[in-house]
Formats: C-alpha cells, structure tokens, sequence
C-alpha cells in the first residue's frame, strides 16, 4: 500500500484510520513534498447515496473555511481503477494526538487546562457557527480535536478535525435530515435529526466532562438525561456549573451561543440564578429574540388606557347616530343630514381605529452591538419612540417610585440609554415575573449588574 499513488500525486505512506466504505491515509504530496491526509470513500456494495451526500459536503465545506485550527482543503478527485472506485478529499496534515490518545497515553488535565481548551475550541466553534449559513460540526468529540504537546505556559495548540458529519443549516432547513454524531456525545436534540449551534456547544460539554473525569460521557450515570459527573472529579462550584449549563439536555436551559457559553466561562454566574433567567413565565405573551449579535423584545398591546376609553366614551353616541347638529331641529335640511351621516361615518371610523389600535399596537425593544432602538409597529407601520441611543450607555433595572401608597406603586422596567429613559410599562402589562424574566434576560445579554433602585 505504501507504493501507492493517488490521483498521480499523493503516495500513501501509512493508513490512519479506517470505517465501513471509507479509509483514511497519510500521504505524501508529490507536487509540494507535503504530507497530506486522503480520505477514500469507495463506491463497493456497502455503498450508501447518504455517504456521498455527506461526503461531498466536507469537502465543500471545508473549501469554504479558511481558519488556521481547522484543516485546510487541497484537492478532491475521483478514484477510478481496475480495482477500486471512489472519491478522495485531501486536506493539510496536523502532526497532533487526538485528545483521546493523549487520555489514554496517560495524561491528565488540570482545571485551569480544561478551561484554556475551552476557550480555544469555543473560538473555533464561534467562528463555524458565524458562517453564512451556519456551518454545524455535529461530531465534537475527543477523537476529533488535536492537541499539540505543551508549550511554555499554553496547554498546546487546538484543531477540530473530521468535518465529516457537518451540516450546514440552510441545508437542514431544507429537507430530510440525516442523524449523524457519536453516542454520549450527541444532544437529545440530535437524535431527532434536528441540530442547532447549542448542539455542538454541548458535545463541546460532554468531551471536557470525558477530561476531568477521564470516563466516556456513557460510563457516567445520568438522572432526567443530565450527566452526573461531579462525584467522578475535582473540580471548583464554578466550574462544575458552567459545564452542567452546557450539557443542558433542554435546549431552552443550554447555553445558545458560543458568546453566551464564554461570557459564562470567563464570568461565573450563581447556576440558580442563570437558570431562573432563562425560564420564560408560563402563558405570557412576551417574545424575545436572542442571538449572538442582537436581543429583540416584541411586547404585546397595552390595550385601551383610560385616555382612550375616554376617547371611546364620547364618540360612541355619535357612531350610533345621534346627531347633536338636529338637536330642536324638526325636518333638518339636507345639507344638516350629511354634515351629520359625515360625523356619524367619522365616528364609527374613529371606533374601529381605536379597536384595532388596542388590541394591535405592538412596541419593539432591539439592541445590537451599536444601539438600542425602540419603536411602535402597528400592522407592519413602524416608528421610532424616541432617536436611537448608543449601546455602550445601555443600563436596566427595575425602578420604584418614592410614593407613601407603596401598595399601588407596582415595579417599573426601566432601560436607561444615556440621557434617555424608557419604562417599558408604559407600552404594555407586566406581571412581576415577567418583569424579573426580562430583566436578568437584558442584563445577561448586556453583562451588567441588576440594579434594584427603590
């Protein structure tokens, strides 16, 4: 086999790995004297459409990535010999052992190690997960990350390797989807087919649990699909936490992003609390919308406020019919009549504009990197509170006004954005564990403090 040339430019010097229909090598690129990795899948009688499918996508894949911890793409070709037929991806070569070999050679990772890979492989993810569309990798584990030998104070150097199961999530948008990844590594969401950027986040989980306690994710008992690892390490409150948070079994309770997931590494928060924040209140009718790059608040309809029911109160006569214009007036004249039939059509006119404004004005609260906007959205009409504010003067708390009648002084969500205060009250109906939902929700996207004011 090591006399073996593919594609007449990659002579195989040793075989790396091998699968049903698939195979991996070590090769010599004869064009840049370069050792290179081929992967063959063979079109033999295990041959699978899926294989292809998902093996045409590594290598577009990794055609469109360009980062220095994820292999790079060279080549593909087909394989056609009198005895075999196939296709090869090639890609750059890591002189690295697997995570797994390094755990079975014997090495151990101390807390402040597992933690610099953390963030390493956090980085690699973020910048997968920020493709357009989002590239997925699916199959995190230990066997696929490389760490290089120790280097000064660093624990060595990353690369995520085997794009071999990634999906992409315009592709997973767009028809079947195929259940791909490794037992004790995979999300419960994974096993339905159905991936999101949370369900590497939490592969990413189970393989640095499989580090500080040195067991596969499947040699650890589970109680209501959560690993239970603590009694099988040593590791600080903090840290034991942040690893739980993102081995969530619930995709609502796992960390979302991979700047969420770091935020929490770098800036240990009370678990309780964090997961206190991110239970939305039964039956309201609040939505939020988080990503990584911005956070929107849709709040329903105040409904009618006393102004408007005012408002209400008096025209109402008039879209009934009564004309104060023929008040003594017997057999009023034509053009009273239509000055009248003008008023009374204005007035039901007014009405069911009201209606409508009651039970459909919705206000928008969004911020970004840059800004925060808020704005009213009446049937796709939009505008704009007040000018939009810059995001670093951004503060939220809730706010109590100084009042001796305490008991009818309900709490107020207050968004400060430099010299500009918005009470969120005003544009709709908080309860007060809505109130304290979309405070810790705003304070964690915003990393600031709560701030009680009374």
């Amino acid at each position: 086999m090591n006399s073996e040339i593919f594609n007449q430019r990659y002579q195989v010097e040793r075989e790396l790995g091998r699968q049903t229909g698939r195979r991996t090598f070590l090769a010599l690129d004869l064009h840049s004297s370069q050792e290179v990795v081929v992967k063959i899948l063979y079109l033999g009688q295990d041959f699978n459409w899926q294989d292809l499918k998902l093996f045409q996508r590594e290598a577009e894949t990794l055609k469109a990535l360009d980062y220095p911890a994820i292999p790079r793409y060279i080549d593909y070709f087909e394989l056609d010999t009198p005895d075999d037929k196939g296709f090869g991806l090639v890609q750059t070569y890591v002189g690295a052992k697997s995570l797994e070999e390094h755990l079975q050679a014997g090495r151990t990772f101390s807390e402040a190690e597992v933690k610099e890979l953390a963030r390493s492989l956090l980085t690699i993810l973020s910048y997968l997960h920020h493709q357009q569309p989002s590239v997925i990798h699916r199959d995190i584990k230990p066997s696929n990350i490389l760490l290089t030998n120790r280097s000064g104070n660093t624990v060595g150097q990353i690369y995520l390797v085997d794009f071999g199961s990634v999906q992409t999530l315009a592709a997973q948008e767009g028809g079947t989807i195929t259940v791909v990844g490794t037992y004790g590594y995979m999300p419960p969401e994974q096993f339905g087919g159905r991936v999101t950027p949370a369900s590497d986040l939490y592969s990413l989980g189970a393989t640095l649990i499989y580090l500080v306690t040195g067991l596969h994710p499947t040699e650890l008992p589970q109680q209501e699909l959560r690993i239970q690892f603590r009694q099988s390490c040593n590791l600080s409150l903090e840290f034991a936490d942040w690893l739980e948070w993102i081995t969530e079994a619930s995709l609502d309770q796992r960390f979302s992003t991979t700047e969420v997931a770091m935020q929490a590494l770098e800036k240990p928060r009370s678990r309780k609390q964090a997961t206190l924040a991110l239970k939305k209140p039964f039956g309201s009718k609040i939505h939020l919308i988080k990503t990584s790059k911005s956070l929107e608040i849709i709040l329903p309809p105040k409904g009618f406020s006393i102004g408007l029911i005012m408002l209400i109160s008096l025209v109402t006569p008039l879209a009934l019919g009564f004309n104060f214009l023929t008040i003594g007036v017997v057999g009023s004249s034509p053009p009273i009549n239509i000055i009248g039939f003008c008023i009374q059509g204005s007035a039901i006119a007014f009405l069911l504009f009201a209606f409508i404004w009651g039970l459909c004005k919705r206000t928008r609260v969004i911020i970004d990197s840059h800004q925060l906007v808020v704005m009213h959205d009446f049937l796709g009409i939009k505008w704009l509170v007040a000018p939009p504010a810059f995001r670093k003067n951004i503060s939220v708390s809730k706010f109590i006004k100084s009042n001796s009648n305490v008991l009818n002084n309900q709490p107020l969500l207050r968004i400060t954005a430099g010299s500009t205060i918005y009470y969120l009250n005003r544009y709709t109906h908080f309860t007060e564990a809505e109130l304290e939902w979309l405070i810790q929700e705003l304070n964690e996207w915003l990393n600031l403090l709560i701030i009680n004011n009374s």
